[in-house]
């Protein structure tokens, strides 16, 4: 290890983005990594590390050669025929060739081979030293960090995410040496911008982290969260209650702060009639302050506030935050206070007065065609359809209200708490919240019926209507968030269990839309003019976009559970009208897959598959539906084949009546003697026709029984 030394960069920087900086992080280690490795530098690049902090973008290697490896290097020459001319002397192409590789004839080397002989020059060039490589390296690593929107500052040629200050780039005690972003590197680090302003001098790349922490700066970024949850969870013990911390809070506190310092908060107990929402969502999404909650789960008038110095006075602290928070829970108290006094339907009107979008309408439009697709719906689940009518019709209403015109991000939320407070049923009021869920990855569906006829029946219309004038997606561009849409609707319908038919479902969500949304999607042709469609053929494309782009979503939802695409695939082949169907095909075909027949049917799947196909293309006809005639056997195989398939088909028209597919599955698997027999014994293209005829139309009947549930050939 004597030539191997820690390696240690670190550029200082104004204030970072903190929902930026782990992935600023992330992407710097990375392309330093990449940078060492790509030269071939031999170093420990499973041990690097990462820190960050709102300051400071740093990475650690704990072994870096100080050099490459030599590298050897073997240039071709002319072939040995044209190298030497008759006299066996060396050619004009020889001597060119020994003078660009700066070397003798002599000493070239002959390279024989199967496809001839050439000369070749071999030599091992001498690697370069990584003090030479490195600011190539971080320059590269810095270029491609993930930054929409560099800036520039002073009047420097060069950008990046924030103005920077000082560059440290130590390998073991040694400067490496260099310019990168203006920056001349050195050993000159800084410590926390008021505990510590003064420059840290780091001695190695070894002792750059405690030098850090001794200037009052947790550059590890983990170490600042483990720091926070400990300090927030005593601030909390002090009050008597319980902290509401989420990953999502904790990341952003540890990222805006170098030395976190938890400090216990109070507001006023009459913020507390504002429904918890409102308040959690300016402490938390404006003010980044730690909410604090009773045993039984209460808003108290507790918060927690993460300070980035430890003061010597914190109750000034406090009084600021406290201050700078109640203004803000006075505004929502307002808001909550006057829309109160009018009743949630009073909105309806209003909503005439709102675009939801030109082609397809204000949002009075919108809640009228949910509406009637939630009354549709809840007719077929067994839902009150008055009850979702009422709510359909509701669902927009609180967009108008203060409060959420204040806070977008308590829509539902705010409209539950409005409707209950003027007297709607409890599960209408319910259903106005949780229509919005799944809400993000990994938040649950509606727990109501109510509410999951509300989300479909939402779903279905925005999906409809934007494909219907054009906007579906297209690259990382999904202005509506119609693939969150599409995967909320996927798995209301499986987790929900609602059986229905999805083509359908959709062709009645576009039969809702005017004429003129479906019109707006038509582009035109070369001609300049929209292809001659009317409203049918255009909602018969549509239908057939908005199903495979439900599928498509449905593909990593079932992927993230563990099935594999092949087990899709075969439930995808039979297109299931219903959703919760596809799911208990997917899960029985998984479950059958599991069997030692599995393979052996799968097998024999798509052999009846190939010879079906092949026959239907010889004779114009297919054999499946065919009646099997036993008179025309022949063979022991095929009338056991024949009995055992007949049987199997009684025995499983119970269970694949009521959609037990896997019962149906564990039955099917029992013919696989029966059919590796069969094609063991049975020659299918018989000479006889009818013969022929008849064993064509019994693989027909095998395949329709296993099809029925999926095309088991694809697994």
């Amino acid at each position: 290890m004597a030539e191997h030394k820690p390696l240690l960069i670190e550029l200082g920087t104004e204030e970072l983005p903190p929902k930026a900086l782990d992935e600023l992080s992330t992407a710097f280690l990375r392309g330093i990594c990449d940078g060492l490795a790509k030269r071939g530098v031999v170093a420990e690049l499973d041990l690097a590390q990462a820190y960050a902090s709102p300051r400071r973008l740093a990475v650690y290697v704990p072994g870096v050669a100080i050099a490459q490896p030599a590298q050897a290097i073997e240039r071709r020459g002319p072939a040995l025929n044209a190298a030497l001319d008759a006299e066996g002397q060396p050619s004009k192409a020889l001597l060119g060739f020994a003078q660009s590789c700066g070397v003798e004839v002599g000493q070239l080397e002959k390279l024989e081979t199967d496809k001839g002989a050439w000369f070749v020059w071999r030599t091992l060039k001498p690697g370069q030293a990584v003090a030479l490589l490195l600011p190539e390296i971080i320059d590269e690593a810095l270029k491609a960090l993930p930054i929409p929107r560099p800036m520039r500052w002073a009047d420097h040629d060069y950008s990046f995410v924030r103005p920077v200050h000082w560059l440290v780039v130590l390998h073991g005690a040694e400067i490496i040496d260099g310019e990168v972003l203006g920056l001349r590197s050195g050993r000159k680090s800084r410590g926390h911008r008021f505990m510590h302003p003064q420059p840290v001098h780091v001695a190695d790349a070894d002792g750059w982290l405690d030098a850090m922490r001794a200037s009052n700066v947790l550059a590890d970024p983990q170490e600042r969260r483990e720091r926070i949850r400990a300090q927030v969870a005593l601030a909390a013990e002090q009050t008597g209650g319980v902290p509401r911390l989420d990953d999502a809070l904790l990341s952003e506190l540890a990222n805006l702060t170098e030395w976190p310092v938890a400090i216990a908060c109070t507001f006023e107990r009459e913020f507390l009639s504002v429904p918890p929402e409102a308040l959690v969502t300016t402490m938390v999404a404006n003010q980044k302050f730690v909410p604090v909650f009773d045993a039984d789960g209460k808003l108290t008038e507790h918060f927690i506030g993460i300070a980035n110095i430890d003061s010597k006075d914190p109750r000034e602290i406090r009084k600021g935050y406290e201050r700078v928070i109640r203004p803000r829970f006075a505004d929502a108290k307002f808001f909550w206070d006057e829309d109160l006094k009018t009743p949630l339907a009073s909105y309806q009107e209003q909503l005439k007065s709102v675009t939801y979008q030109q082609a397809l309408g204000s949002l009075w439009d919108k809640s009228v065609r949910v509406a009637e697709l939630a009354r549709i719906i809840a007719n077929r689940v067994g839902v009150d359809a008055a009850a979702a009518t009422r709510a359909a019709s509701l669902s927009k209403c609180d967009l108008l209200t203060r409060m959420v015109g204040e806070f977008p991000e308590l829509q539902g939320v705010m409209g539950r708490y409005y409707a209950s407070h003027h007297g709607e049923p409890a599960e209408v009021a319910e259903a106005l919240d949780s229509y919005y869920q799944p809400r993000f990855g990994g938040d649950a569906i509606a727990a109501g019926k109510l509410g999951q006829v509300l989300a479909v029946a939402e779903r279905l219309d925005t999906l409809a209507g934007i494909f219907a004038i054009g906007m579906k997606p297209g690259g990382n561009k999904d202005p509506f968030a119609l693939r969150r849409a599409a995967l909320g609707l996927a798995r209301t319908l499986i987790e929900a269990n609602l059986d229905l038919d999805l083509r359908g479902s959709l062709v009645e969500a576009l039969e809702l839309l005017p004429d003129s949304a479906l019109a707006a999607g038509l582009k035109p042709g070369k001609d300049g003019r929209p292809p001659a469609l009317n409203a049918g053929q255009r909602r018969a494309i549509l239908v057939d976009e908005l199903y495979d782009f439900v599928l498509d979503r449905m593909r990593g939802y079932y992927a993230e559970q563990g099935f594999d695409n092949a087990q899709f695939e075969a439930v995808l082949a039979v297109q299931p009208g219903s959703l919760a169907d596809f799911d208990r095909r997917l899960r029985a075909v998984a479950e059958f897959g599991r069997r030692p027949e599995a393979l052996s049917l799968a097998a024999a799947n798509k052999r009846v598959a190939n010879i079906l196909r092949k026959q239907a293309e010889e004779v114009g006809t297919p054999a499946a539906g065919r009646v099997v005639d036993p008179a025309h056997f022949e063979a022991d195989a095929e009338r056991e084949l024949a009995d055992a398939l007949a049987s199997a088909q009684r025995e499983t028209a119970e269970a694949l009546g009521v959609g037990d597919y896997t019962a149906v599955l564990a039955r099917l698997s029992q013919l696989q003697a029966p059919v590796d027999t069969f094609f063991d014994s049975v020659l299918v293209n018989a000479d006889n026709p009818a013969v022929r005829a008849n064993r064509l139309a019994l693989l027909g009947q095998l395949k329709a029984q296993f099809s029925a549930i999926a095309d088991i050939a694809l697994l």
